[in-house]
C-alpha cells in the first residue's frame, strides 16, 4: 500500500486491507473501487470473491500482500482493467481469457446476445460473428444453440487465438470456425441465417475524452474513423448479400448512433428494424431481417 513500506511488519487482516483500498482507489478516481479492491485481492489469495466475506479476520501473508500490492499499483497508477490484470473476464457465465489484444467483453454486449435468442429457434443456424475478439459472442450463441455452425471473423490473428483459446477450454470449439480478415472479407460468397456483430464505433475525435483505462485494449478495436460510423454503414451495406431471406442481422452501437442506423438499414431493405435497451435502458442494438422473398 502506499504506506506499506513503512508498516512491513504490520499484520494486515482481509478487512483491513479492503478498507485501505477501497479508499485508495476512491482516492485515484477508481468507479469501482470496493470491487475492484475485492477481485484482485481475492485473486491475490487464490480464492473465490465470495469467500472474502467468510474470511475477513484472516490474516495476509508477507507473499499474498507483495502479490496484491502490485496488482493494487497497476491498477491505480496505470490504469489497467481488473479483466486485464487477471487475465479473466466472465461473459453470459462464461470464464473467458482475455489480454490486451482483445477488447474486454461488456456486459452490455449480452444485449447482443439476447437479441439474437430472441430472434432465432433451435436447429442448425449458420451464424457469422463478425469482429469477434475474445469470442464472447460466438461462444455464448454457441452454449445456447449447440447446433448451430458457428464462423467467428476478425481481422486481428492475434486476437482470434485468444477466442480459439477459449473455444478449446470451454469445449465449445467443435462448433466453430474461425477466419482471419477484414469485414465480410473472409466469408465472400457464403451465406448465414444470423450475423451478429460487436463493431468497433467510437469516433478518433473521442480518444482523448475516454476512460484511461481503455487505453490498454486494442484501438482497432474500439475506434473506427472520423465519426465512429465507418463499419457500421458498412455492415449495413453489406450485411444484406451475406443472409438467407428471412435472416437477422444485430449490431451493437452507441446509444446516439441508433437512430442513424436504423435508417441504414431500411435504405439497404431490411425489414423489422428495431432497438433493443440494455439493462440501463440505452440504445445498444439495432436489428433487422433480410425480406424472406425479393430483396
Amino acid at each position: 500500500m502506499s504506506s506499506a513500506t513503512n508498516t512491513q511488519d504490520k499484520v494486515w487482516s482481509v478487512l483491513e486491507l479492503l478498507r485501505w483500498t477501497t479508499s485508495y482507489f476512491e482516492e485515484k478516481g477508481v468507479d469501482t473501487a470496493r470491487l475492484d479492491a475485492e477481485c484482485l485481492l481475492a485473486d491475490a489469495l487464490g480464492i473465490e470473491r465470495l469467500r472474502l466475506y467468510i474470511e475477513f479476520e484472516k490474516p495476509v501473508t508477507p507473499d499474498e500482500r507483495d502479490r496484491y500490492r502490485g496488482l493494487v499499483r497497476r491498477r491505480a497508477d496505470e490504469r489497467m482493467p481488473v479483466a486485464l490484470l487477471l487475465g479473466k473476464k466472465e461473459f453470459w457465465s462464461l470464464p473467458l481469457e482475455v489480454t490486451s489484444d482483445v477488447l474486454v467483453p461488456r456486459p452490455e454486449t449480452e444485449t447482443l446476445v439476447e437479441a439474437a435468442l430472441q430472434a432465432t429457434t433451435e436447429g442448425p443456424l449458420e451464424i457469422l460473428d463478425l469482429g469477434t475478439g475474445s469470442g464472447a459472442v460466438a461462444l455464448a450463441l454457441a452454449k445456447e444453440r449447440p447446433e448451430a455452425r458457428i464462423t467467428a471473423s476478425d481481422v486481428s490473428a492475434a486476437a482470434l487465438d485468444v477466442a480459439r483459446r477459449n473455444a478449446e477450454k470451454l469445449e465449445l470449439g467443435s462448433s466453430l470456425e474461425f477466419c482471419c480478415g477484414d469485414a465480410f472479407e473472409p466469408v465472400a460468397g457464403r451465406h448465414f441465417d444470423v450475423i451478429v456483430s460487436n463493431p468497433p464505433y467510437l469516433a478518433e475525435s473521442e480518444a482523448t475524452e475516454l476512460a484511461p483505462e481503455l487505453s490498454h485494449e486494442p484501438k482497432q478495436a474500439l475506434f473506427a474513423g472520423p465519426e465512429g460510423t465507418e463499419l457500421l454503414r458498412r455492415i449495413a451495406e453489406e450485411a444484406g448479400s451475406l443472409l438467407n431471406p428471412g435472416g437477422w442481422l444485430g449490431v451493437e452501437l452507441a446509444p446516439h448512433q441508433a437512430e442513424t442506423m436504423m435508417g441504414w438499414l431500411l435504405e439497404a431493405g431490411f425489414e423489422d428494424v428495431i432497438v433493443h435497451r440494455d439493462l440501463t435502458d440505452r440504445a445498444r442494438v439495432v436489428s433487422g431481417r433480410r425480406p424472406r422473398t425479393g430483396g
